[in-house]
């Protein structure tokens, strides 16, 4: 089968013909017909983070296909099941954390295409329990983006519980932000867009943005501020400094919640003085639960999200790495199989 393959942090993809992996005990084998590129992708294959993986390994997690075989015990899934395999891979369902509804804290967690190889290939092998239905009415293109980038905002926005209108200021207008953005209208929100691209602001217009700033043209704290500030700021930019600026563009009791991960980790440095007496909040969010990406996809196949992407191959892997990092991507890239 063909595969992207990171051989080493420093070197470009390649594309190399390695054997269909057989599917063991309570796994499926999947078919790839997309897979969206996300940002966690790239800083897995240049080794960005503290908790690196292992080259040589496939990234990839917003993989779309069908099953083709099953492995030993597999009674959930069928053959011919077209099934989304997302960045959780795997996990214990026994811990605290699984039980409680965290599944995405599970400390025996595995990922894809991170610590197990993901979907940047024809072929890929997941957990039966963890390869997701994809309903009929969302289509394979769609429902790509949506295995990370959208059940990724989704999560932010639910854990920031976003009322019927807050403000919501989305820092960074990409392949997540334009899906957080159409997550936090649905909860009634009204939304501001930031970006440093007058392209991805046009875009967030579209999709109905109340409002827009360009970060690069003025300052964004200033700009949500003259508007009341923000109750919910949302960081999506890989970039510590648009952090800071989310939290300072918060009025009081707001909340700042961190859900991109800057390479070599980034640090926020929040005024204790300033946090307390305004009652604000800072959350992590992790991405969302096999549950959460089933309401991602009923929502969508609702028709109440859209997906901007641009279509590409997987010969194309290192020349779309290229452009996502130079900005030239609107939202997201769907490697078509």
């Amino acid at each position: 089968m063909k595969a992207a393959v990171v051989t080493d942090f420093h070197a470009p993809l390649q594309i190399q013909d390695l054997p269909i992996p057989e599917p063991g005990p309570g796994q499926v084998l999947v078919r790839m017909e997309t897979s969206g590129l996300c940002h966690t992708d790239i800083h897995a294959a240049h080794g960005d983070w503290p908790v690196k993986p292992t080259p040589p390994f496939v990234p990839g997690h917003e993989g779309i296909g069908y099953v083709e075989t099953l492995g030993a015990g597999v009674t959930t899934r069928k053959v011919g099941d077209r099934v989304a395999i997302a960045w959780l891979g795997y996990a214990c369902g026994e811990c605290r954390h699984c039980i409680g509804g965290w599944e995405t804290l599970c400390e025996k967690q595995q990922n894809s295409g991170y610590s197990v190889n993901g979907t940047f290939a024809e072929y890929a092998v997941a957990p039966a329990a963890f390869a997701t239905l994809v309903p009929e009415a969302v289509s394979s293109r769609d429902a790509a983006p949506l295995s990370c980038a959208g059940v990724t905002t989704y999560k932010a926005i639910k854990v920031a519980g976003v009322a019927p209108a807050e403000t919501v200021a989305i820092f960074g207008i990409g392949g997540l932000g334009h899906l957080a953005l159409q997550y936090a209208r649905i909860a009634g929100g009204f939304t501001i867009a930031v970006d440093i691209e007058d392209s991805k602001l046009q875009m967030a217009t579209e999709l109905g943005a109340d409002h827009v700033v360009n970060a690069a043209n003025v300052d964004p704290v200033e700009a949500i501020q003259a508007l009341g500030g923000a109750d919910v700021a949302v960081a999506l930019a890989a970039s510590p400094a648009s952090f800071d600026q989310a939290y300072r563009s918060l009025r009081r009791g707001g909340r700042l919640v961190c859900v991109a991960l800057p390479a070599d980790n980034g640090a926020l440095t929040l005024p204790i003085f300033d946090t307390v007496i305004n009652g604000k909040t800072v959350i992590g969010s992790i991405v969302g639960t096999r549950n959460d990406l089933a309401d991602v996809f009923n929502l969508h196949a609702a028709g109440r999200t859209e997906i901007v992407a641009i279509d590409r191959k997987l010969d194309e892997v290192n020349e779309s790495i290229a452009d996502v990092l130079a900005g030239k991507v609107p939202a997201r890239v769907v490697f078509q199989f």
